[in-house]
């Protein structure tokens, strides 16, 4: 954890990951409801440069083309927070003066954007000919019912920015590419280090040690940990990370998948932690979207946070100068075998291309420039300039770019001997959406005194009820 560490000297051993990943030298490479009617997409179209002879880094844009493509190259969006937003409109900016063709980005807040894409009413309907989406199962779950295009062009000619591991987040069953993978971030527990040097506060090893901290904390006035889950997906981190500290990697993810029932007593022990910590949280968390959660940390006001990388997005729209004082640990660890995993999620975004869109026909040679665009580490730059959340996968990257935070980000997942893409990634689509795993977790939190034994076989008897699918 103290020593800094380049991209590329990420990995000196094999280091397995979800789906089997396997960290290389060259490059990280970490990892990766009912049906809701499509939402309505704001249409927010990127700033149009006035280049002075656009040079093409793909096929040079006929003019012929742009005329006939309908509306444009649309690109959908989860990227809805403001720094987010802003790093996608500067790649669609930059896109446009290396082509010419200037794409519309369609930005749906995350949470909603998730929830829908979680069915294919999304995809079977008129959707965006690109979009941002998740790797690893959640892909392979679209990809499996055709609903992606897929990309084993695109891939030949840009498979040598990115190592295997990054390959095997993108492959779908059928051994095709369907994505570019072009960012990644670690689960880790963030503070102040400014608060923490004023309270005389110590990084918990153990279990032990984090509740005796959050106690001290509580008696100091602090929140001891800051929690939301009013977006339904920060607690599935939580549950993660408990049960890869109690149970190991191999638990967690038959768990996942189905190998393992929800009401073996693994999982109740998991709980019986969890409900611990409740006390702990910020009060009315099920009502606070994670970004506030976060204000409560940026403005002193807990002492830790447990969440990823892309916080430091939200802490420095919120105030720039307390991002120098932020800094994270991993999760305690019990004291058991699975410790020497240091196992951590660490999810992988990418960019697929759809197969229904009924404007996809004309834009496809665009759509597929476009993934190749964001196959640069000179892209994926400009996303992590707006938030430097998202560590880019290219291994073309300008290290001189990287921060303090991120070098920590990359130490910490160079030491992980297991890595999970995080819940909702690592299991069926529908089992992780608003009306399914998430409600069940959240119920929990409500009442974390509750009759497990029941929330367990409810979890089970939901996941019984599912249509059969090998993912």
């Amino acid at each position: 954890m103290a020593s800094q560490i380049t991209r590329r000297e990420v990995i000196k051993r094999g280091v397995v990951g979800a789906a089997g990943l396997t960290f290389l030298p060259a490059v990280i490479a970490a990892c990766n409801n009912s049906a809701t009617p499509s939402p309505t997409r704001t249409p927010t179209p990127s700033p149009v440069p006035t280049p002075a002879s656009p040079t093409p880094t793909a096929t040079p844009t006929p003019q012929s083309v742009i005329a006939d493509l309908a509306g444009g190259l649309t690109i959908g969006s989860y990227h809805s927070d403001e720094s987010e937003l802003a790093g996608m409109r500067a790649a669609n900016a930059a896109f446009f003066a290396a082509t010419g063709l200037n794409p519309v980005l369609n930005t749906i807040d995350n949470g909603t954007f998730a929830n829908v894409m979680d069915y294919t009413t999304y995809l079977e309907s008129t959707p965006d000919e690109v979009f941002t989406w998740f790797s690893g199962y959640r892909m392979r779950f679209f990809a499996d019912r055709g609903l992606l295009t897929v990309i084993d062009d695109v891939w030949a000619k840009v498979s040598s920015n990115f190592t295997a591991g990054f390959a095997k987040t993108v492959t779908g069953s059928d051994g095709h590419v369907y994505g570019i993978p072009v960012d990644y971030y670690p689960w880790a527990m963030f503070y102040r280090k400014s608060v923490w040097e004023q309270k005389g506060y110590a990084i918990p090893a153990t279990w032990d040690d984090l509740l005796a901290l959050c106690a001290r904390m509580k008696k100091d006035g602090l929140t001891p940990i800051a929690f939301s889950d009013k977006d339904g997906w920060p607690a599935m981190g939580t549950f993660d990370i408990l049960d890869l500290r109690l149970n190991g990697y191999d638990f967690h993810m038959g768990l996942v998948t189905g190998l393992y029932k929800w009401s073996d007593p693994r999982v109740t022990a998991v709980f019986e932690a969890w409900r611990v910590l409740v006390p702990f949280y910020t009060r009315n968390f099920a009502g606070l979207t994670w970004q506030e959660a976060a204000d409560a940390l940026t403005h002193k006001q807990a002492g830790m946070f447990y969440v990823g990388l892309f916080v430091t997005g939200e802490v420095s729209a919120v105030d720039k100068t307390a991002v120098d004082d932020i800094d994270f640990f991993p999760f305690p660890y019990f004291g058991n075998g699975f410790d020497a995993e240091q196992a951590i999620d660490a999810p992988v975004d990418t960019l697929v291309v759809t197969s229904k869109s009924p404007t996809l026909a004309p834009d496809l040679h665009w759509a597929k420039a476009y993934l190749e665009f964001w196959a640069k580490g000179s892209t994926q730059l400009l996303m992590y300039e707006a938030n430097n959340g998202f560590i880019p996968t290219a291994s073309d990257t300008d290290l001189t770019k990287l921060d303090r935070l991120t070098a920590r980000a990359m130490a910490l997942v160079s030491g992980a001997q297991r890595i999970t893409q995080f819940l909702d990634r690592d299991t069926r689509p529908e089992f992780a959406g608003a009306n399914a795993m998430q409600t069940f977790l959240l119920s929990f939190l409500k009442n974390p005194m509750q009759d497990l034994a029941a929330l367990e076989d409810s979890i089970q008897r939901f996941w019984d009820s599912l249509p059969d699918y090998q993912g």
